[in-house]
């Protein structure tokens, strides 16, 4: 990324699983994961988030040995360029694995709330990504209810925050997600991302995730197929940019870089 840039950085999705909700299986090859994640470097991603398990609606959870031998090969393929890289777990075993190997972010969908991730988060000092999420994947679109879904998770996300800082984390190594599409309704999904300058204004840096997520499809009451969704990404990660988020994790890397520029150049 060109230094004098403000645009978002851009995290390139790579799940090595065979059944995310997008591209669940295209990448499950170490071969094939290897090859995406250069195609995603070549266009220019600032980091690549790797993940072993799904964790889509209704998903099941697998075991840290399971999620190990998906992750592991693709990682030590880029042993050389690991910082750029991030691991996608809820396992603090897992979490370690990759930090031994000099992974350069940790992203958990469940929020640190575990004290195990919290305890080697703190040792290995990484950036580190606190998404929100109501429930569990399997659990979590049960009918999501908020009394105010924007005071909720923000009041979540600061107290991670406050723990990953006692731990030793920077400010600025701590990314607050607010989990769209994780125990959320249409409207709840929509009502965060309107508000989403009440989470910007903070210390810690925003990281967005709407990439061909399903709340794209209700809000057009149209099935679209997830790799159809790809206009409503953009116009999404672009209000995102706009109301301050620093980072967008995508599908798309080419096609949201070439939106965040031009988002950039005129604003």
């Amino acid at each position: 990324m060109n230094q004098e840039s403000t645009r978002p950085l851009i995290m390139g999705i790579l799940n090595v699983t065979p059944d995310s909700f997008s591209d669940g299986g295209s990448f499950f090859e170490p071969k094939d994961a290897i090859a995406q994640a250069s195609k995603m470097l070549d266009e220019g991603a600032d980091w690549i988030d790797v993940g072993g398990e799904s964790t889509r609606p209704g998903s099941t959870a697998i075991s840290a040995e399971e999620e190990l031998n998906r992750v592991l090969p693709i990682l030590k393929a880029f042993a050389k360029n690991l910082k750029h890289f991030s691991i996608d777990t809820q396992k603090p075993e897992v979490a370690r694995a990759a930090l031994d190997l000099g992974v350069g972010m940790v992203n958990d969908v469940s929020g640190f709330t575990d004290a195990k991730m919290i305890a080697v988060v703190g040792e290995f000092k990484p950036h580190v990504c606190v998404m929100h999420m109501k429930g569990t994947p399997k659990t979590m679109q049960s009918d999501p209810f908020y009394v105010d879904v924007v005071d909720e998770v923000k009041n979540f996300l600061n107290d991670q925050a406050s723990k990953l800082r006692s731990a030793g984390l920077l400010h600025s190594q701590i990314w607050l997600d607010p989990g769209i599409g994780f125990g959320k309704t249409l409207e709840q999904n929509l009502e965060l991302l309107r508000n989403l300058d009440q989470f910007t204004m903070g210390e810690n840096p925003i990281l967005i995730g709407v990439s061909r997520k399903s709340f794209i499809q209700k809000a057009m009451n149209s099935e679209l197929a997830p790799d159809e969704r790809l206009p409503g990404t953009l116009a999404v990660q672009t209000v995102a940019q706009l109301r301050g988020a620093k980072m967008l994790r995508v599908h798309d890397v080419k096609e949201a870089i070439q939106a965040a520029v031009i988002a950039e150049l005129v604003s």
